[in-house]
C-alpha cells in the first residue's frame, strides 16, 4: 500500500463539528514562533518616536543637534524633514459626500493634535541607543486650548482642533427608515405614541489591550520592500502603503507572521508603519520599531467614545412604535482607516431584535483633541445593541412591566424569519424565545428571582439583581455592494485557494489574517470534510502577500462565513476536476462517479474506487490523464457574499451590589448563543469567553481618561483596568443551531457575540439591583465609587455630564408618559 493510500483509508468521517484543539495552540502559547519583533535582520536599524506631551500646540522649533550627537544614532527626523514625502494616513470610508477629513500625517509638521503624536524620530543603531536620544530632542510648543468634551466641541463658540476647518464637525450621517421606505414616519410615529423615554448613554473611550504590541520591520531590497508588521490586514496594509508611500504595489510584500491579538486595534495603517518604510527607502538599510505599552495605551488607536441620545416610542400595553437615536461620535483627532464608518455601521443595528414600526437614526463625527477612535471589537454594534437593550429596560419601568415580557412582545417570531428590519436589514434565520427559555434554565431565574424578592423584604445590604441583552449582530462583513453602497473604500469578498501535492497533502491558502482565531485549526477540519482527506494532512497558510496575494484579511466576524465559505468553494473546483481524472483512470462517465470519504466509485460496480490523493499523484505524473484538461486539480475561489448573517441570542446577569461600599459581583452569566452551524466547539467557547471578558470589561472596568490638559490619566495597566481571570465569573454557556442559508457552511459568526452581548447585560443587572433605591443609571464603568454616589444621590448617580440640555441643544427629558414630546424638544433635525 502506498502512503497516499493509506491515509486515504484513515480519513476521519467528519470534522465539523469536532472539539479538536487548536493546531496552532503549542507554538502559540509557548512562544515558539515568528512574531515581528523577534525579527532581527543585518545592519537593522531601530526607530524611536519623539511624541508630544501637549494635546494641542503649534510647534515653534524642534532642536535634534544634541539627539544626533549621541552615540550609535544615525540620523534624527523632522516633521519638515518628511513633508514631501509622508502623505497622509488613509481614510477609507468617507461616509458622506461632504465628510470633511484634515489629514493626518504619520509625523507633525506645524500643530500637533494629540497627546502621543510623533513630531520626531530617532534612528539608532539600537534600540536603546535610539530611545536614550529621544530624551535630546527638544521641542518648543505654543500651546492651543484643548477640545475635548464632545457635547461642548459641537456647541457654538466652542474651540477648534484644526484651525483651518468651519467647525469639528467631520460629517452628520442620517438614514430615515421613512425616507427610505423601510419604515413609517418616526415623527409622526412619536407624535402619536402614548409614552415616550428618553435617555442619554455613554459609550466611555476603550484601549483595545492586545497581547503583542505593534510592531514593524522593513527590509528594502533594491527597488523591492519587505514588510514585516504585528497587522490583522496585510493585504489592506499593502494597498494603503503603496498609495501613501508611492511604492508600486508590486514592489512591496507585506508579511504578518504570528500576531498576537487585535481586537480590531490592528486594522489599521499606522504611522509607524508608514515612517519605517520611507526610511527603509531613505536610509537603505531595515528599519524596525516595536512600541511600549505605554505608547500603544497613548497613541495607538481607542474604540468606542459616544454620547448616545435615545428615545423610544410605544403605547401603554409595551408595544414599541418609534426609535430615535442621536449619536456624538469622538473621531479623536484625524479620521484614520474606518474612523467615521465605525457609528455607520452601527446604525443598521440599533433597532435589534425588535419590530420597531418607524426608525430613525442620525450621527455627528465630532472631532477632540485625543488619539483617533476606530474599530473596537464589535465595531458599532455593541454600541447599538448596548442603547436598545437598556432603552428596552426604561421602557419596561416607565410601563411597570416585566422587562422580559416587553421584549417578547416586540421580538421578532421564530416563523417570521426571514425578516426584514426597519432599518431594511434581512435578518436571516433564529429564534429568540428557544434562546432565552434556554439561558432562563441555565440561569436558574425563578429562584433568583425568589432570592432577589427575600433580599429586598428584609432590606439586605447586599441587593440581588438580573440584567436582560437579548441581541443580534450583522457578522460576516460584507457584501460588497452594500459596502459600496456606503461609500466604503474595498469590497467584503474573500478569496482562498488550494494545492493539491502528490504526496496527497493538503496546502490551503487563505486571505483570511488570523490572530488568534484558530484559522489553521477550521480551515483543516472544512477540508478535510470537503475533501475526504485526514485532518492531520492539511496545512494552512496565511499572512504573506507573496504566498496569498488576494484577500481581504480578517475583522467583523468574517473569517468564518466569508473567507471559510472560499475555502469550500475552492475545495468544491477540486472535487470537481478531480473528477475527469477520476472518470479516465476508472474509464467511467463522470455522471457514473459518486464522490465519498475521499474517494471517487463507479456506482454498481464494486472496487472500482479511486482515491482524491491517488489522483494527485496521477497529475504530477501526468502519465495518464485526460487529454483535455491540464494536469492540475489546484483551484482557487473568491466569495462575496449576498447578505450579512445575524448571529444571537440570550445573555442573563444576576449582579449582586454593596449598598454600603458599591462593591459589585457577578453572581451568575449565563448566555445562550446562535452562531448558526458550529466548525469547531472548542474555538466557539474560547471566543464566547474572550468576548464576555471584553463586554463585561468595558461595563465594570475599562476607561480610557483624560484630564482637563488632554493627558491621558490612564497610560499603563496600572491605572487602565483590564480584568483577570480571577475578576471574571464563571460563565455558563449553551448554543442552538439556525444555519445561515447565506453561505454553504451554515455559520455565522462568533467573534465579537460575546463583546456585544455582555455589557447590557451587565449594566441593566446593576442597575435591577438598585432602582429601587432610586437609581436609574450609572455611568460606565461601574465603579464601587460611582455605584456607591448613584445609591447616595439617585436618579442618575451623576452620569449626565450637562444635565439640562442634550447636545443638539433641546431639552432632555428624562421620561415622559401620556404624551408625546415635540422633536424640537428632543434634539430633531437641526
Amino acid at each position: 500500500m502506498t502512503v497516499t493510500e493509506d491515509a486515504a483509508a484513515v480519513a476521519p468521517a467528519k470534522e465539523v463539528g469536532q472539539p479538536r484543539r487548536r493546531k496552532e495552540d503549542a507554538r502559540l502559547i509557548t512562544g515558539r514562533t515568528t512574531w515581528t519583533d523577534n525579527m532581527v535582520l543585518p545592519g537593522m536599524l531601530h526607530l524611536a518616536v519623539v511624541r508630544s506631551p501637549v494635546a494641542h500646540a503649534r510647534i515653534t522649533a524642534v532642536d535634534v543637534s544634541a539627539a544626533q550627537q549621541a552615540p550609535n544614532v544615525v540620523a534624527v527626523f523632522t516633521g519638515r524633514d518628511l513633508a514631501e514625502e509622508q502623505g497622509s494616513i488613509p481614510c477609507a470610508w468617507p461616509v458622506t459626500p461632504d465628510m470633511v477629513n484634515p489629514g493626518h500625517p504619520s509625523i507633525a509638521v506645524d500643530q500637533v493634535n494629540h497627546v502621543g503624536e510623533a513630531v520626531a524620530i530617532v534612528v539608532g543603531r539600537s534600540k536603546a541607543a535610539a530611545t536614550d536620544a529621544v530624551e535630546l530632542v527638544d521641542v518648543d510648543y505654543d500651546l492651543l486650548p484643548p477640545v475635548l468634551d464632545l457635547e461642548e466641541a459641537v456647541a457654538d463658540g466652542s474651540g477648534l482642533v484644526h484651525d483651518q476647518l468651519a467647525s469639528n464637525t467631520s460629517y452628520h450621517f442620517v438614514f430615515d427608515a421613512g425616507d427610505a421606505g423601510t419604515g413609517a414616519d418616526t415623527e409622526q410615529a412619536f407624535a402619536d405614541a402614548e409614552v415616550v423615554v428618553s435617555r442619554r448613554f455613554v459609550q466611555q473611550r476603550l484601549i483595545p489591550a492586545f497581547m503583542e504590541p505593534r510592531s514593524v520591520v522593513v527590509q528594502p531590497q533594491g527597488e523591492n520592500y519587505t514588510m514585516w508588521s504585528a497587522t490583522q490586514v496585510p493585504h489592506v496594509l499593502r494597498v494603503m502603503a503603496a498609495m501613501v508611500t508611492g511604492i508600486p504595489e508590486h514592489k512591496l510584500r507585506v508579511i504578518a507572521p504570528d500576531v498576537g491579538g487585535g481586537f480590531g486595534g490592528k486594522l489599521q495603517v499606522n504611522p509607524e508603519e508608514i515612517l519605517c518604510l520611507l526610511l527603509a527607502r531613505r536610509l537603505g538599510k531595515p528599519v524596525k520599531w516595536t512600541e511600549t505599552r505605554s505608547e500603544s495605551l497613548m497613541a495607538a488607536h481607542h474604540g468606542r467614545g459616544q454620547v448616545q441620545f435615545i428615545d423610544i416610542a410605544s403605547d401603554r400595553q409595551g408595544n414599541v412604535k418609534g426609535l430615535r437615536v442621536r449619536l456624538l461620535a469622538d473621531m479623536g483627532a484625524y479620521l484614520r482607516l474606518i474612523t467615521p464608518g465605525v457609528p455607520a455601521l452601527g446604525a443598521f443595528m440599533f433597532p435589534g431584535i425588535y419590530k420597531f414600526p418607524a426608525y430613525r437614526f442620525e450621527c455627528d463625527g465630532v472631532f477632540t483633541n485625543k488619539v483617533p477612535t476606530d474599530a473596537y471589537r464589535g465595531a458599532g454594534r455593541p454600541e447599538a445593541t448596548f442603547a436598545v437593550e437598556r432603552i428596552m429596560d426604561e421602557l419596561a419601568v416607565e410601563l411597570g412591566m416585566d422587562p422580559l415580557e416587553l421584549r417578547r412582545k416586540n421580538w421578532i417570531q421564530a416563523d417570521e424569519f426571514p425578516f426584514t428590519t426597519v432599518a431594511g436589514l434581512e435578518y436571516d434565520s433564529g429564534d429568540y424565545e428557544q434562546a432565552t427559555r434556554e439561558a432562563l434554565e441555565l440561569l436558574g431565574y425563578d429562584e433568583l428571582r425568589a432570592e432577589q424578592k427575600r433580599r429586598r423584604e428584609s432590606g439586605d445590604p447586599v441587593q440581588l439583581g438580573i440584567g436582560f441583552s437579548t441581541f443580534t449582530e450583522m457578522c460576516g462583513l460584507a457584501p460588497s455592494r452594500v459596502l459600496g453602497s456606503l461609500s466604503y473604500g474595498a469590497g467584503g469578498w474573500e478569496s482562498a485557494s488550494i494545492r493539491m501535492l502528490p504526496t496527497g497533502k493538503v496546502e490551503v491558502v487563505t486571505g483570511s489574517t488570523p490572530h488568534g482565531q484558530g484559522h489553521e485549526t477550521a480551515w483543516s477540519q472544512l477540508v478535510a470534510d470537503q475533501l475526504g482527506v485526514p485532518f492531520e494532512d492539511v496545512e494552512v497558510l496565511h499572512g504573506d502577500t507573496a504566498i496569498s496575494p488576494r484577500g481581504m484579511d480578517t475583522y467583523g466576524s468574517r473569517s468564518l462565513v466569508v473567507g471559510g465559505t472560499a475555502v469550500v468553494k475552492a475545495a468544491e473546483k477540486v472535487v470537481a476536476k478531480a473528477r475527469k481524472v477520476a472518470a479516465h483512470l476508472l474509464e467511467a462517465s463522470e455522471d457514473d462517479l459518486e464522490f465519498a470519504d475521499g474517494k471517487f466509485a463507479v456506482r454498481g460496480t464494486p472496487g472500482a474506487t479511486v482515491g482524491i490523493q491517488e489522483i494527485a499523484l496521477a497529475v504530477f505524473a501526468a502519465h495518464n490523464y485526460p487529454e483535455d484538461i491540464e494536469p492540475s486539480i489546484d483551484a482557487e475561489a473568491t466569495f462575496d457574499p449576498v447578505n450579512f448573517s445575524f448571529p444571537h441570542g440570550t445573555h442573563l446577569c444576576a449582579m449582586e451590589v454593596d449598598t454600603d461600599t458599591g462593591m459589585v459581583k457577578i453572581r451568575k452569566y449565563a448566555c445562550v448563543d446562535d452562531v448558526g452551524t458550529i466548525v469547531n466547539p472548542l474555538i466557539v467557547e474560547g471566543q464566547i469567553h474572550g468576548g464576555l471578558a471584553q463586554g463585561i470589561a468595558q461595563a465594570l472596568y475599562e476607561e480610557a481618561v483624560y484630564d482637563a490638559d488632554g493627558n491621558l490619566t490612564t497610560g499603563s495597566f496600572v491605572d487602565y483596568l483590564v480584568p483577570t481571570a480571577a475578576d471574571l465569573p464563571h460563565f455558563d454557556t449553551a448554543t442552538t443551531v439556525h444555519a445561515a442559508p447565506g453561505n454553504p457552511i451554515g455559520a455565522k459568526g462568533v467573534g465579537e457575540a460575546g463583546c456585544i452581548a455582555s455589557t447590557p447585560a451587565v449594566v441593566n443587572a446593576a442597575l435591577d439591583a438598585v432602582r429601587h433605591l432610586g437609581v436609574s443609571d450609572i455611568l460606565m464603568p461601574l465603579t464601587p465609587e460611582r455605584v456607591w454616589r448613584a445609591i447616595r444621590t439617585g436618579g442618575d448617580g451623576g452620569a449626565r455630564a450637562t444635565a439640562g440640555t442634550n447636545a443638539y441643544g433641546g431639552a432632555q427629558t428624562e421620561s415622559t408618559a401620556g404624551v408625546a414630546t415635540p422633536a424640537s424638544e428632543l434634539g430633531g433635525d437641526r
